[in-house]
């Protein structure tokens, strides 16, 4: 194996530079030797050098991984930050309450002193990545890796990661700012405009964006909140261009990908299919439920907001995948591509010996598992989506984790470690006050019409012998209406009132319904997950050799890794599409299609009075193009994927000229193959943004902050 590690590694280093653009989330380290070309020939005007650098601030220094999830940039030099409205979407909500709701009206601070602190909400900015295959090849210890990075790092987070199916591994340092603060947002109306309707589809005219600020200690480095802190200088932050785009103009993106899977094989992807329709079908279920709840009042509606549209988004995202399976043939692309790998491989006893058998012990892995995985994801969506089941199963696990940690010592064991408390009263009010942020958005009578809706689908679809069992009884025996009346009309969890109504003991818990109901879920569930894991090591080392041989097959090409949500660059130009025979999608959307698309009446397409009043008297100043309109959004030809929401948009230059925040409904399948022809990235244009900002919101003293390119 170690040959091999070395192997892929050398032939890394002696690949040529990339001739072509838009496919490719590339590695910072290695855009000097794979992407310089490509770059200058689009049109870049940057070296690689300027774009990722140790030594010397660069792009990468003022773009950030946004609360674990999504991309932000840092846009002025005190720390101010842009992202995607739907990023900070979960952020505003718990902000958010019936008199102030910032998520339904929008917010701007009018001062510093207004900027409101998120607990939890963390950003992490990249301080380098470092090539360590060689040294894990030779056996390094990773903990001593990391521990010396530590060391010589202060005040920053180090992991090791792997790229290309684990043949390939980097040590990333990180600094991790925990003080974030709101600055502002549009109102949902304009943030979310077109809602589940619009999502993933072009032409798009959301104005998808939201403000915070990074603060430091007095040293510029990582703090706690604290009032005393300062807003953090940056070692670079982003200029902002005016100047809009063109059909053809080069344009970049840097952001923190997910996860592809352009390394599966073609057994794994169907799998893939297989266990998203199993989740498709179950979310559609509580959607609904969720969706005329939401919309029925409007407390319920803000409670239950980022839950809808967490659960919403990959919904309509896998029921996009399929779709575009099917339309491009993805599935017999990829079984043609292992035909032709394993002829190459077959040809060569060397290679046979390294690879050969690698597809098939990865298919009869996946054939073998396939079943616990679809009966696991079912699981998982239904009876694992009722909340009062999750607030019991909480307090149950932390008491199990005290419980064993004491009896450990009393038999001599190692005192217990990162338990949650030091007896099970110290747990049980921990919990208690974790329990009390989670029921400001919870809603009993809805996760009723939840467990109800969803209980009927697991029955109608589960596996008899995989079913659930509570007190020894099927749940298939189990009438669902009388047993979820029992189960919110007895259980303590249903409300912080009954929680707190008298002292919780280990036999109150032992009786309660809602308990009793999830460890019969998690009973279920643990045979499931042993059974879906089942050959994982064989597995591993299966698509671990895959990955190798797809490397040496292509050997001479440049090749980027599946994303993992390590920072990438991809580049290309902004480009329309031709959807279908005799359409033509044009690159950009304006503020007239937003008038276009109101509905008063449909919570999806409203249109905020002010915005119409801006509309109407051509109130644009300086954000307006050369024909006087605003762009709303536009399109490029980059490749991303969850993660790179909020992912800067640059030109030639470094600027700023928009946000990323979706892809398009013909080329769902992105994840897994690249169409030139069809994939697109939607992009919110940077100058309706800051019209947002400043005429719509009256916040315009945040641009003094900005540095502005006009010609």
């Amino acid at each position: 194996m170690r040959k091999i590690l070395l192997t892929v590694a050398s032939a890394l280093l002696l690949m040529p530079a990339a001739l072509r653009a838009d496919e490719g989330m590339w590695l910072l380290p290695l855009l000097e030797k794979m992407n310089s070309d490509a770059l200058r020939n689009l049109g870049s005007r940057l070296t690689p050098e300027q774009i990722y650098s140790v030594n010397n601030s660069s792009i990468k220094d003022a773009i950030v991984q946004f609360g674990g999830g999504c991309t932000g940039e840092i846009i002025s030099g005190d720390g101010l930050l842009v992202t995607n409205h739907h990023c900070g979407y979960g952020n505003i909500q718990s902000l958010s309450t019936t008199e102030h709701n910032y998520l339904e009206d929008g917010f701007f601070a009018m001062s510093r002193a207004e900027e409101i602190p998120c607990p939890g909400l963390t950003v992490r900015f990249l301080q380098s990545m470092t090539d360590v295959t060689d040294q894990i090849a030779a056996g390094a210890d990773r903990r001593e890796l990391i521990a010396a990075a530590e060391k010589a790092n202060p005040n920053c987070q180090v992991r090791i990661s792997s790229f290309y199916n684990d043949n390939v591994y980097y040590l990333i340092v990180s600094k991790v700012y925990r003080d974030v603060r709101f600055v502002g947002a549009p109102p949902a109306s304009s943030g979310k405009f077109g809602g589940d309707t619009d999502n993933w589809m072009w032409p798009r005219h959301t104005c998808d964006f939201s403000m915070f600020r990074v603060y430091a200690g007095a040293d510029n480095e990582p703090a706690d909140y604290s009032p005393d802190n300062r807003p953090m200088h940056p070692r670079q932050f982003l200029n902002i261009s005016l100047k809009g785009v063109q059909e053809g103009d080069f344009a970049m993106i840097m952001g923190y990908p997910g996860s592809t899977q352009r390394y599966q094989t073609a057994a794994q992807l169907a799998d893939m299919i297989e266990t998203n329709d199993v989740r498709i079908a179950a979310r559609g279920v509580r959607q609904d439920v969720l969706w005329k709840a939401m919309r029925s009042d409007d407390k319920v509606g803000l409670q239950y907001a980022s839950k809808y549209s967490g659960s919403s988004n990959g919904w309509k995202k896998w029921i996009g995948e399929k779709e575009a399976f099917a339309a491009l043939d993805i599935i017999p692309r990829e079984e043609q591509k292992e035909r032709d790998l394993t002829a190459w491989i077959n040809a060569d006893p060397a290679r046979k010996a390294a690879y050969g058998g690698a597809i098939d012990r990865i298919a009869e892995n996946v054939g073998k598992t396939a079943n616990a995985r679809h009966a696991a994801a079912l699981l998982t969506e239904t009876l694992g989506r009722i909340e009062v089941l999750s607030f019991a199963a909480t307090m149950n696990r932390s008491l199990q984790m005290v419980q064993n940690a004491k009896q450990n010592e009393q038999q001599g064991g190692r005192p217990g470690m990162n338990i949650p408390a030091d007896s099970p009263e110290q747990a049980i009010e921990m919990v208690k006050g974790m329990l009390a942020r989670q029921y400001k958005d919870y809603n009993a009578d809805v996760d009723r019409d939840v467990a109800v809706a969803v209980i009927n689908h697991y029955k109608a679809n589960v596996n008899p012998a995989d079913a659930v069992k509570i007190k020894g009884k099927s749940i298939l025996m189990m009438d669902t209406k009388n047993l979820v009346d029992d189960l919110f009309r007895k259980s303590i969890f249903t409300s912080e009132e009954k929680l707190n109504a008298r002292p919780v003991t280990l036999k109150t818990l032992a009786a309660d319904p809602a308990v009793q109901f999830a460890e019969a879920v998690t009973e279920a569930s643990t045979p499931l997950s042993a059974a879906a894991t089942e050959g994982r090591q064989d597995l591993a080392a299966a698509t671990k050799a895959y990955g190798a041989a797809l490397l040496k097959w292509n050997e001479g090409k440049p090749l980027y890794p599946d994303a993992n949500s390590t920072c990438r660059l991809t580049y290309g130009t902004v480009k329309s599409y031709e959807p279908k025979d005799g359409v033509l999608y044009k690159h950009y959307t304006t503020l007239k299609g937003v008038m276009e698309k109101e509905d008063p009446d449909n919570y999806e397409f409203r249109v905020p009075a002010k915005l119409k009043e801006i509309y109407q008297n051509k109130d644009y100043g300086q954000y307006a193009d050369k024909n006087g309109e605003v762009v709303a959004c536009f399109l490029t030809n980059l490749d991303i994927t969850g993660g790179n929401s909020g992912s800067p948009v640059l030109d030639a230059d470094g600027s700023l000229i928009g946000l990323a925040f979706d892809g398009n409904w013909e080329a769902m399948s992105g994840d897994v193959l690249f169409d030139p022809d069809l994939q697109r990235c939607i992009c919110v244009d940077i100058r309706y943004v800051l019209l947002m900002v400043d005429k719509f919101a009256g916040a315009g003293y945040l641009l003094n902050e900005m540095n502005l390119i006009r010609e």
